[in-house]
């Protein structure tokens, strides 16, 4: 990835200002919520939006803190304070968050304390990308298991790490307060469920919509995330929160946790909650290999083509039928497409296929280059051209799949093709059964509209990808009507 030195800069600090006509917007919003801090800290606080919005809102005996990497901005910001009123109050320093010991701060400070801004929209994996230093120090702070960590669970937003580093910050010093920071929707579910999980003493939280186009540019939903913090003795703490559509509404929808989870909408859940259990067979998500150019084929006149464009001469003993996420999405018949299948099971030696299919041992070892060039270290020390995603499941004849990329619970029957069993991308999810009989039988259960109705509580449908295993898994579709 080639990036401008210009455009390097703004990625890896994050440096996008927030206009101040939304600063002023949340400090006056924060107002209206009774939030009137002792101490105002923006940590990163560039051109000072959120920092002359403060002083222009907080009452005078807000005592108001900025810092930033940047000295060039901190330069432009003390000018402008020149021309606020009160701005004397003010107090710059430059600093690197990362190389700040925020906990010794925040035991000088006393009284209700505001820490409120817009950190970097960016995740770790992207500033690696860019060969970025200014990320935290690595560690699993978010207790990932091996397989997660590989997988990319791991992976996170800068945001994240730095807002839930300041929630430890009020933890281990005790303080009351607030954080109110701008985050993608997607980061600020992932800060609640990490609060909830942990049991931070905090007495609310909410999220107000904002149009991060119109104020960013951004194509992705933002919000403005509040999190009211009390001190570590507090009985009161409350992991349910309200989503608000913007600045001016005053109902919002309810949102918190149950069974581990985030609810999008805690009525319809709890009114449904009898159908909360363990899925009778666990979802699967399809097929991993992770070299569609040399292991997906389609079927043509000429005879078998690769990704490549080379018609390929091999036996279809190891090939099965490949219907994709967006086949699976959009309805669509089987395109005769297939699939290159190495094993039965994960884990499997391969070597048989050099006797089976002599063929297909040749073509494998003619592109063993790309295979072996595979980034995931999953395929470390496991057999030569291993997949994963497989087991005897994937190779029961009927399935019920769904897509876990679109916007809709819709699941379709599959059946075999060719008298043989179908396999899906991974961005399918789907579970299996030997008789036609049976998976009608539970394909009726699932459409059913109390099972969709759950499903849908569970989905928060402006994620990259909203349906997830662990929320399939949650319905007991023996307990649909």
């Amino acid at each position: 990835m080639i990036v401008s030195d210009d455009r390097k800069k703004r990625l890896e600090f994050g440096d996008f200002q927030t206009p101040d006509d939304l600063a002023l917007d949340v400090c006056q919003y924060l107002a209206r919520m009774k939030i009137s801090p002792d101490i105002l800290i923006e940590p990163t606080c560039g051109i000072g939006s959120f920092i002359i919005a403060g002083a222009n809102t907080f009452p005078l005996n807000t005592s108001i803190y900025g810092y930033d990497i940047n000295q060039h901005h901190l330069d432009v910001l003390h000018k402008k304070l020149a021309h606020v009123p009160n701005g004397n109050r003010v107090y710059l320093e430059r600093k690197d968050f990362f190389n700040t010991n925020w906990d010794e701060k925040f035991s000088c400070f006393d009284g209700s304390i505001l820490v409120v801004g817009n950190f970097p929209w960016v995740t770790n994996s992207k500033q690696g990308e860019i060969s970025s230093k200014n990320i935290p120090e690595k560690s699993n702070f978010k207790k990932c298991n091996g397989l997660d960590s590989i997988t990319g669970q791991a992976n996170f937003d800068i945001s994240e790490w730095m807002f839930l580093h300041l929630i430890k910050c009020f933890v281990s010093n005790n303080k009351v307060g607030n954080i109110a920071m701008l985050v993608k929707t997607s980061v600020s579910r992932k800060i609640l469920s990490y609060i909830n999980k942990e049991n931070i003493p905090v007495s609310d939280a909410f999220l107000i919509k904002i149009d991060a186009k119109k104020h960013f540019y951004a194509a992705v939903d933002a919000c403005l995330l509040v999190v009211r913090l009390e001190r570590n003795t507090s009985t009161n703490n409350n992991y349910d929160y309200t989503v608000f559509n913007d600045f001016s509404d005053t109902k919002g929808i309810r949102i918190g946790h149950r069974s581990n989870v985030t609810v999008s909408n805690l009525n319809t859940f709890d009114k449904l909650s009898f159908l909360v259990g363990k899925s009778p067979q666990k979802w699967r998500s399809g097929v991993k290999h992770d070299a569609a150019s040399i292991m997906e084929f389609s079927l043509t006149n000429e005879g078998l083509i690769n990704k490549l464009g080379e018609i390929v001469d091999i036996e279809f003993e190891y090939l099965f039928p490949l219907l994709k996420g967006s086949d699976v999405g959009n309805e669509k018949t089987w395109r005769k497409k297939y699939i290159l299948i190495t094993q039965k099971c994960v884990g499997q030696q391969t070597d048989d296929i050099q006797k089976n299919a002599p063929k297909t041992w040749r073509y494998l070892l003619h592109h063993s280059g790309i295979l072996s060039a595979r980034k995931s270290s999953i395929y470390n020390n496991k057999p030569k051209f291993s997949v994963f995603g497989i087991g005897d499941y994937a190779f029961r004849p009927w399935k019920i799949a769904i897509c876990g990329l679109y916007k809709k619970l819709a699941f379709r029957l599959v059946g075999p093709i060719e008298k043989t069993p179908v396999m899906f991308d991974d961005t399918v999810y789907y579970i299996s059964f030997d008789n036609e009989k049976e998976a009608k039988e539970i394909m009726e259960k699932l459409d059913s509209k109390q099972s969709i109705e759950l499903l849908s509580s569970l989905i928060f449908w402006d994620e990259k990808r909203p349906i997830k295993a662990n929320i399939l898994n949650m319905l007991d579709w023996n307990k649909a009507p």
